[in-house]
């Protein structure tokens, strides 16, 4: 089986966070045990570079952006297995088109387009630097939601894109029903099979993967999720995808889909427009003991107040979807190097 064929399967694509020391410095050690993680978990690839890394990386002066990338890329070549590579394509054309070339020539099988640096570019400016970095890699498209930089796109947009024989995939990451539903209407319209759909709707992923879209005489399922909530407890996501793919009509699913709604509430900090966002996934994977702290390259980015009380609010609540005893077990070999 093929990457594109695994991706339209669906699989589990946690969205790689960065680990750094106390100087906010790269840790080399904890960041593949991250990728050891993941990929023992179960995940069906890694996005690296996107917003869960941190789009910081990028400056000149912090460097990070090829470090992480190889990381990952070492790992899976590793692992072994049909993994997918998803390597994260920010800026405007001429660094988008850099980014690309430098994800293609470390192995990467698709780059998640961002479009946040095009805030005011009309639908055709957007389509023509989609068309540029498609040239070099294929698109995984992205719905980035504007509380954490993202822009509205219309359905014409999208209407548009799927036009694009680059494209291979799309993640949806709105955290809007509405705005989620013009892009599968959009896929359905275009009457193209081979666009896998993921969702990057943290705040509705089980939601999102049971449900059947039905336009007219189309009918569409999300294959697969690219979540940064899937950087935590990915042992249980991968078997909640498995769930979603197999009984997704079950009466328990939508109540899995509350529980599952309300611990990203505190991970992401939808209490405070998504402000601890990435400091919340770091809180996680802290007391796992994977990352040495919750240290983020900003160092005004950190958890709210009141955060940690909420991730400890749902650790209680929901302790079927903890993967802490997994983690536990195989930490230490993950660490090792």
């Amino acid at each position: 089986m093929d990457w594109r064929q695994r991706l339209q399967q669906g699989v589990c694509l946690p969205a790689h966070p960065l680990a750094l020391t106390a100087e906010r410095k790269l840790d080399e050690r904890r960041q593949r045990a991250l990728s050891r993680y993941y990929l023992a978990a179960g995940a069906g690839g890694l996005a690296t570079g996107v917003h869960t890394t941190q789009f910081a990386i990028r400056d000149p002066q912090v460097g990070l952006l090829k470090p992480v990338l190889t990381i990952a890329a070492e790992e899976m070549d590793r692992h072994g297995g049909p993994l997918i590579r998803i390597g994260g394509v920010c800026g405007e054309t001429k660094q988008a088109v850099r980014e690309a070339e430098q994800i293609r020539d470390l192995g990467y099988h698709a780059g998640l387009l961002s479009l946040a640096a095009l805030p005011q570019a009309t639908d055709a400016e957007l389509i023509e630097h989609a068309r540029h970095v498609g040239e070099v890699l294929p698109i995984f498209g992205f719905y980035l939601q504007p509380a954490v930089g993202g822009r509205v796109l219309s359905y014409a947009f999208w209407r548009m894109l799927v036009e694009l024989d680059s494209l291979v995939a799309i993640k949806m990451a709105p955290f809007n029903r509405y705005q989620t539903l013009d892009v599968i209407r959009a896929v359905a319209d275009s009457g193209r099979k081979d666009i896998a759909l993921y969702t990057g709707n943290d705040d509705h992923i089980v939601g999102d993967l049971i449900t059947t879209y039905r336009f007219g005489e189309q009918e569409l399922r999300i294959n697969g999720g690219l979540l940064g909530h899937w950087a935590v407890w990915t042992k249980r996501a991968v078997e909640i995808l498995d769930r979603c793919q197999k009984t997704p009509n079950a009466p328990e699913m939508m109540t899995l889909d509350a529980e599952v709604t309300d611990c990203n509430a505190a991970f992401f900090d939808a209490a405070n427009q998504f402000r601890g966002c990435i400091a919340g996934i770091h809180e996680v994977l802290y007391r796992q003991g994977i990352l040495d702290g919750i240290w983020c390259l900003d160092p005004e980015e950190t958890l709210s107040p009141g955060q940690r009380e909420e991730i400890d609010r749902v650790y209680m609540a929901y302790p079927h979807l903890n993967d802490d005893e997994f983690v536990a077990e195989h930490r230490d070999d993950w660490l090792r190097g």
